[in-house]
């Protein structure tokens, strides 16, 4: 159906702590290493036309892009032994066919949330916040990606570190369980100003 058959696409299933997410891991490169887009409903994914596809399986509640992978979260009891077939085959048929996965213009950078705080940051918060980014980008990201989400900086004020939590991260149960067993202690460890990690929209 298209000249692109040179490219064979091969796409796996992968779970992950949340039990409402999958990741489909393929062999082709959609984002540059370490960026990553995260559409919660259809009316945020207007840029990116894979996404939209996405959002038409009537199960497809959110839609993570990484570089890789893409980390589909439903909103169904189906199982995900009857749902993973017909998804791996359409991101297959999708890529291999050349469909676009973001809008021409498109830019990762401009579709996350801001890295820094609210702009009136003293040169000591600023310099927490970049250490903090730090542990975030070297130590977190590359294991939140693991497991089909990410984690970025939102803002540091007054002891207190925000974070967003996008793709399989986002309501995931043990979520929460992570961000203070496992981010926060090693914040806290690392950068002793750090007193708490809380995530933009989640309740402890």
């Amino acid at each position: 159906m298209t000249e692109n058959k040179e490219k064979m696409v091969s796409v796996y299933a992968e779970a992950n702590p949340n039990p409402e997410s999958m990741k489909f891991v393929m062999n082709v490169q959609m984002l540059p290493d370490g960026q990553s887009v995260d559409y919660p409903n259809l009316e945020s994914a207007m840029e990116s036309p894979l996404a939209q596809e996405l959002f038409n399986f009537d199960y497809v509640s959110r839609v993570f892009i990484a570089s890789n992978f893409v980390t589909v979260t439903k909103n169904t009891d189906l199982e995900w032994v009857k749902i993973i077939p017909e998804l791996r085959t359409f991101l297959k048929s999708y890529v291999e066919a050349g469909g676009p996965i973001f809008n021409e213009g498109f830019s990762a950078a401009k579709a996350q949330p801001a890295d820094a705080g609210n702009g009136e940051t003293s040169a000591e918060d600023a310099e927490i916040s970049k250490k903090v980014i730090d542990l975030l980008e070297n130590y977190v990201r590359p294991a939140v990606e693991q497991d089909g989400g990410n984690i970025t900086f939102k803002s540091y004020n007054d002891g207190v570190v925000t974070v967003h939590l996008q793709g399989s991260c986002s309501g995931c149960p043990s979520a929460t369980v992570t961000l203070k067993a496992g981010i926060e202690n090693l914040l806290k460890r690392m950068v002793p100003e750090v007193k708490e990690v809380v995530a933009d929209g989640v309740t402890i």
